[in-house]
Formats: C-alpha cells, sequence, structure tokens
C-alpha cells in the first residue's frame, strides 16, 4: 500500500531563482532514492505557497529518506529558503 506525502511551506521573499537551482540539482536524489515513486512541485508566486507531493512505498521509506538528506545537510539547504519549517502529512491509501 502507498502513502502520499505532503510538504507545505512559504517561500521566502526573493528567494525562488535560488530555490529552483537547487531543486534542479537535488530532485533527481529524491526520485532515485528507494521506495520513491513520484516526487511534483507546485508553486503560488503570488502568496509564495510552496508544495511538494510525493508517493512512497511506505512511511518507512519517507522517514528513511528524510534521515539521509538531514544528514547531509540538504533539508538544512532546502529550509534555508523557506521562511520556516515544513508542514508534513502523511495520506494512506484508501482502497475501496
Amino acid at each position: 500500500m502507498t502513502i502520499w506525502v505532503t510538504l507545505e511551506m512559504t517561500v521566502q521573499d526573493g528567494a525562488f531563482e535560488a530555490l529552483s537551482t537547487f531543486l534542479e540539482e537535488n530532485l533527481p536524489n529524491v526520485r532515485g532514492f528507494a521506495g520513491a515513486l513520484s516526487v511534483t512541485l507546485y508553486h503560488d508566486p503570488t502568496t509564495r505557497a510552496f508544495l511538494i507531493h510525493e508517493e512512497w512505498l511506505s512511511r518507512e521509506h519517507h522517514q528513511a529518506y528524510l534521515a539521509f538528506i538531514e544528514e547531509r545537510g540538504v533539508m538544512a539547504a532546502l529550509l534555508g529558503f523557506m521562511e520556516g519549517p515544513p508542514k508534513v502529512t502523511y495520506y494512506d491509501r484508501m482502497v475501496m
């Protein structure tokens, strides 16, 4: 059973161009990580809202990825473009 994960943040004023470069360099690593099925990004330039929508094989796969990027400073670098930490939400897929 797969899960969806959303990370909601607000980009600092004037940081979107640098964030875009950072994401272009780092998204292949996310997409290639064990258990990652998809990663989609959304941005509202009016409010600077930024949403990362991911699909993973399991919560454990995603949490292993978070630990991996925290240990290597990637999460800290991402948060350097944001006004604060992300709101992370996990959704279990419902089968009906």
